[in-house]
């Protein structure tokens, strides 16, 4: 077997969901396991992949873990088989925390975000020298480039990654509803308003891969003109300092839940 999956969350669906459509392994190749034997055969039957138990998973090449952190100290030892490659998406825990409860160094540490369910997810992987030599690594990048775009980090970049790009989606959807607030408040029905706030949050998207933000900032707010008076605005609510400030927050957090792991 060629891989197998431990757990199916929402973005463990996802990524299963894209390896299915790129045709990256046959269903045939790809084995599920579930919290209960009931949850894994349903999960089989949708997919049409191979439901397992634990002690199958020594037959799989690679397994992808994609439990909540918590879960993993109870069950790690039942995963755990020194011929397998394993892939992490357990946000906070350490490719040496993934080592020594798995007992191989054949671990990556993967984080996605939620776009995977689009398949638009910005992806960071990392791993040991093991887990590169063995080819888990570039198995892992072509793995998550079936749902997004993949990058190789260094894993002391991790907590900065997760509290800016696996957070990000939360935080410009806060500013995508205020956006669309602002103008429900001056007469744009809801419905209008929320959709303009989505195609605008896309399209600026699109054009910063072409042209640096600023740049895109200063050709849209002419002198004297409606955008810079709003751009005042904006700036006497400090808004880049709470988004400073959110990303130190968030990777400080990210650094304590790897603590308690």
């Amino acid at each position: 077997m060629e891989l197998a999956f431990v757990g199916l969350g929402k973005m463990g669906r996802s990524i299963l969901e894209g390896v299915l459509s790129a045709e990256f392994a046959a269903p045939s190749d790809i084995g599920v396991v579930e919290r209960d034997e009931k949850t894994t055969n349903e999960a089989a039957a949708i997919y049409g992949v191979e439901p397992l138990r634990y002690e199958n998973l020594s037959n799989a090449k690679r397994v992808l873990i994609a439990l909540q952190p918590k879960q993993f100290p109870a069950i790690a030892e039942k995963l755990a088989h020194p011929s397998v490659g394993y892939i992490s998406i357990m946000a906070g825990v350490s490719t040496s925390v993934l080592a020594r409860n798995l007992g191989t160094r054949r671990v990556v540490r993967a984080m996605p975000n939620i776009a995977a369910t689009i398949r638009k997810s910005t992806t960071a992987l990392t791993a040991p020298k093991e887990g590169v030599e063995a080819g888990d690594l570039d198995y892992a990048m072509a793995l998550f480039k079936t749902v997004g775009d993949a990058y190789r980090l260094p894993e002391r970049l991790f907590d900065a990654f997760t509290a800016m790009a696996a957070s990000a989606p939360a935080y410009v959807a806060l500013v995508a509803e205020a956006l669309a607030d602002g103008g429900v408040h001056m007469g744009i029905p809801r419905k209008e308003a929320l959709s303009f706030a989505a195609d605008v949050l896309i399209a600026t998207g699109e054009l910063m891969r072409l042209k640096h933000p600023a740049v895109i900032k200063d050709e849209v707010a002419s002198p004297g003109g409606t955008t810079i008076y709003g751009l005042a605005e904006i700036e006497k609510g400090a808004v880049r300092s709470a988004f400073y400030a959110a990303v130190e927050s968030a990777t400080r957090r990210g650094r304590e839940l790897g603590e308690e792991e």
